[in-house]
């Protein structure tokens, strides 16, 4: 998917602009989805692209929601970012080129990867396979 800086202006925050278009990351802990909960699936906040299901959501204590997998790895893309005098991978939107996240290598089970994302570059999407029933009507 490719869009003009223009494009990507118009259809995001300033804030979301910022973190998924030219890289920025939210200051720990002040991320709206860090404590989220529930069924959902997490998708780029750019092009709508699926990326991470709650399932693999874990607290990771570092500030940012934290996942083990993603969805499908074919849908994020790795580039190496050796800004701030580190070494880091950065996660991208495979579709889109959306910076979503740093991934780590960690100790989380089962598959020794941490993805740190910005809540910025996420928006959620209940789980398709998530049934709703709504309350029966009380009879009078």
């Amino acid at each position: 998917m490719t869009k003009s800086d223009a494009e990507w202006r118009r259809e995001l925050s300033p804030e979301e602009y910022q973190v998924a278009r030219e890289g920025g990351t939210e200051r720990a802990f002040t991320g709206a989805l860090l404590e989220h909960q529930g069924d959902w699936n997490y998708r780029c906040v750019c092009c709508g692209e699926p990326l991470f299901d709650s399932s693999t959501k874990y607290d990771s204590g570092s500030g940012w929601p934290s996942f083990y997998a993603p969805i499908d790895e074919t849908a994020l893309a790795m580039r190496e970012d050796r800004s701030h005098f580190m070494q880091r991978i950065e996660v991208l939107c495979a579709a889109c080129d959306a910076i979503s996240a740093t991934s780590f290598r960690m100790v989380p089970e089962p598959s020794g990867l941490r993805y740190c994302m910005n809540s910025l570059s996420l928006k959620l999407e209940p789980r398709a396979d998530r049934v709703i029933v709504p309350p029966l009507a009380l009879a009078d």
